[in-house]
């Protein structure tokens, strides 16, 4: 599939690493930079806010409530870090599905750049949500073990476990535990990816009727159409779903270090 492959937009080689500059490097300082202006255009404190500062403090106080709810006092620390993961993972995925590409300005004058760069799925690539993921475990772990020590091993212990039920439940209890970040990062990727691909099948779909002959040619590319209009709504929806479910994911585990039952 093309549309998840990384290319070198700009081929660099230092000391024998490869630090080219590619199309996900671009994508993802487009979001950055969507990012950037989304938040200084909606942070003026007016008296009457407009409908940008609405937006913007509208979804502060989503993600505010969100850890007060999960978490408690306690979780306003957290907030800079679960608002980053979900304003990157929501701008990230609605950018993928923007209909247009970004030309690039130095193509005429450096040899082996590419002149356009096609919408790009920061969050479609396993090793961008794994990061992600890596980080807010490691966050959990951190704060688990720095605020009860070795009685954070409690967590895989439920309360009222049978005594010679203990070494089973805590070795599952455990297991659990640890495939929290490949979960986290796997729901995300595999969402992306899954709704692109079911596009582009169809798109498929579309050209093969326009070019068959015969009535039923046209019939099913309309068909197609139709049905790749109602899955990109769909996908509009599963970007915002998926950001949420990441930032819900991340308040619930942090919770768990945080207020040790």
């Amino acid at each position: 599939m093309h549309q998840f492959q990384i290319d070198p937009i700009v081929d660099l080689h230092v000391g024998g690493y490869n630090l080219a500059f590619t199309n996900s490097s671009l994508w993802m300082m487009i979001v950055l930079g969507a990012i950037l202006a989304f938040m200084v255009g909606g942070m003026k404190r007016e008296l009457v806010p407009g409908r940008w500062q609405l937006m913007v403090e509208g979804i502060t106080r989503f993600i505010s409530s969100m850890i007060d709810t999960n978490i408690g006092p306690e979780g306003r620390k957290y907030l800079p870090w679960v608002f980053t993961v979900f304003i990157f993972i929501l701008f990230a995925n609605l950018m993928g599905m923007m209909p247009f590409g970004v030309l690039s300005p130095l193509a005429p004058y450096v040899p082996g750049v590419s002149a356009l760069s096609h919408p790009f799925t920061v969050t479609s690539q396993f090793t961008i949500t794994g990061v992600l993921a890596i980080v807010s475990f490691s966050i959990v772990l951190i704060v688990g073990f720095w605020k009860h020590g070795f009685h954070f091993f409690s967590l895989f212990v439920p309360h009222g476990t049978p005594a010679v039920l203990l070494p089973l439940i805590f070795l599952i209890e455990l297991l659990s535990f640890l495939v929290r970040p490949f979960s986290l990062a796997l729901r995300l990727f595999v969402a992306m990816i899954a709704g692109h691909i079911l596009v582009k099948v169809f798109a498929s779909f579309v050209v093969s009727g326009l070019t068959a002959d015969g009535a039923m040619g046209p019939a099913i590319a309309l068909l197609s159409f139709l049905f790749i209009a109602g899955v990109s709504a769909l996908e509009l929806l599963v970007c915002a779903i998926q950001a949420y479910v990441f930032a819900l994911l991340t308040s619930l585990y942090i919770n768990d270090a945080e207020n040790l039952h």
